[in-house]
């Protein structure tokens, strides 16, 4: 969906309705997803630059806000993509935006710095003990 401000990247939204006033006028009800930079505590080191967090943040935008499509994929489908596209997201979390909880609030973590799987940046795993 269209910022406001150009400057800034489009919003991801989950369309949940759409609805016509019957006078030419579209209104969408969207379910939001947030950037980890919109969220209380920012972007983290494991975050992936496509990943997304479906909130509990409702709202009704008009449908002259919609740029297009895009798709947002369970983490373990989008790590199984051949190539990633514009149009690709990926969410492993539900934010709460009133409390700045997540669910799950924990995942797995991975390698000697013990932090959950990036998809951005490559991991190798050790043949002999199968560790990341």
């Amino acid at each position: 969906m269209r910022p406001s401000d150009s400057s800034k990247p489009s919003y991801v939204a989950k369309v949940e309705k759409i609805e016509s006033d019957g006078r030419g006028s579209v209104k969408v009800h969207v379910r939001w997803y947030y950037r980890p930079e919109e969220s209380i505590g920012g972007r983290r080191q494991f975050h992936g630059s496509k990943e997304v967090f479906l909130s509990d943040h409702y709202d009704v935008q008009s449908a002259d806000t919609i740029e297009g499509k895009c798709t947002v994929h369970t983490f373990k489908s989008y790590t199984k993509l051949d190539a990633v596209g514009n149009d690709d997201f990926f969410c492993r979390f539900e934010y709460n935006s009133s409390t700045g909880a997540f669910n799950p609030d924990r995942v797995a973590v991975y390698c000697k710095c013990e932090m959950p799987y990036n998809p951005d940046d490559l991991m190798v795993q050790c043949e002999g003990c199968t560790d990341w």
